[in-house]
């Protein structure tokens, strides 16, 4: 069974280790299962694409997943990385919070 990952679609991150290091983007997706994230703009590879009835062949470049590890949250007050912790709200609601700045994470 797959970890409750704390990233989620839309999530604003940042890359911490590999070589995009210090590169930023939002999650296009997660994939729990394999604990990885799709990160727009960043971890740029190279397919080359065989031609079919729909699309022209060619060598396309698209985004390859990270491992979730290797990025972390932004902070929305100071955009630095941050961790993140949970906290329940008066109304009983359940909040990502930013550990930096303590401010909410999730809208």
């Amino acid at each position: 069974m797959a970890q409750k990952l704390k990233i989620r679609k839309g999530d604003r991150v940042v890359v911490i280790a590999g070589k995009d290091k210090g590169k930023s983007g939002e999650v296009i997706r997660v994939l729990p299962k394999d604990e990885r994230v799709l990160v727009q703009g960043v971890n740029m590879v190279k397919r080359h694409q065989k031609a079919s009835a729909r699309q022209a062949g060619g060598i396309e470049e698209r985004e390859a997943t990270l491992h979730i590890s290797n990025v972390a949250h932004i902070d929305p007050a100071s955009n630095k990385p941050t961790r993140v912790s949970f906290k329940l709200l008066a109304d009983g609601r359940k909040v990502r919070v930013a550990r930096r700045s303590g401010e909410t994470i999730d809208r």
